[in-house]
C-alpha cells in the first residue's frame, strides 16, 4: 500500500508539472564542468525512478533503504512542483540539479553497499 502511495505522488507531482515539460531547458553556462551527457530535470527523475525499482528487483536495495530513497524522491517531487508554479529560476533549476545530483549519488551507493545481497 505505502509503495502505491508514493507511486502516486510521484506521478500526481510529474502531472502537474507536465505542461512546462513542453518548455526548452538549457544550462546557463554551457562553459560548465559536464559529468557525461545532459538530461531534462524530468528525464532525470524517471531514469531515477526506474534505477530505485532496479535496484528493489534485483536485491540491491533494501525495503528500507528504497523507502528512504522513495521518501526523499517524493518530497524532490513536491519542490520542483513548487518552484514550478512561478516559472523555474536559473537558481532553482541549479537547486534541483544539485539535489538530483545528490540522490542519485545516494542510490548509488545504496545499491553498491552490498548490505542487502541474495545468496
Amino acid at each position: 500500500m505505502r509503495k502505491f502511495v508514493i507511486t502516486a505522488v510521484a506521478l500526481a507531482a510529474v502531472s502537474v508539472a507536465a505542461p512546462s515539460f513542453a518548455q526548452s531547458y538549457h544550462r546557463p553556462a554551457p562553459h560548465a564542468v559536464s559529468y557525461g551527457s545532459w538530461q531534462s530535470i524530468n528525464a532525470r527523475q524517471a531514469n531515477l525512478d526506474r534505477r530505485i525499482d532496479q535496484g528493489v528487483r534485483t536485491g540491491q536495495l533494501s525495503r528500507r533503504e528504497a523507502t528512504r530513497v522513495r521518501g526523499e524522491f517524493a518530497s524532490l517531487l513536491r519542490l520542483e512542483a513548487n518552484y514550478r508554479r512561478g516559472g523555474l529560476s536559473a537558481w532553482e533549476r541549479n537547486d534541483l540539479d544539485r539535489r538530483f545530483d545528490r540522490l542519485s549519488a545516494q542510490v548509488r551507493y545504496e545499491r553498491r553497499d552490498r548490505d542487502n545481497r541474495r545468496g
